[in-house]
């Protein structure tokens, strides 16, 4: 279980202790969360599904495909290549060169 700290205006606080029981606060405000989330994973879901089954927008983002690795490619473009150290060899200790 992990606790979480929200901010309720004192009216809405007052109202709440008025009209939930002190033991039972968590459960319900946890029951009203979980209620949320699912309505609001619900319409994404329903969301994601209209996004593909959009035909003329499919078409659309395959067209802009052809820029997913625009400068990405090291060989063409070297601005991209990482810059890495060198590995210098340490001397064993007690030796001098």
């Amino acid at each position: 279980m992990e606790k979480v700290l929200i901010s309720l205006s004192e009216q809405l606080a007052a109202r709440m202790r008025a009209t939930m029981p002190a033991r039972q606060r968590s459960k319900i405000i946890t029951h009203l969360i979980e209620e949320e989330v699912v309505r609001r994973e619900r319409l994404l879901y329903e969301c994601a599904v209209a996004v593909e089954g959009d035909h003329h927008l499919q078409l659309e983002m395959e067209e802009w495909n052809v820029t997913l690795l625009d400068g990405m490619n090291d060989d063409k473009n070297p601005t991209v290549k990482l810059k890495t150290k060198k590995s210098r060899k340490k001397k064993p200790r007690g030796t001098h060169q």
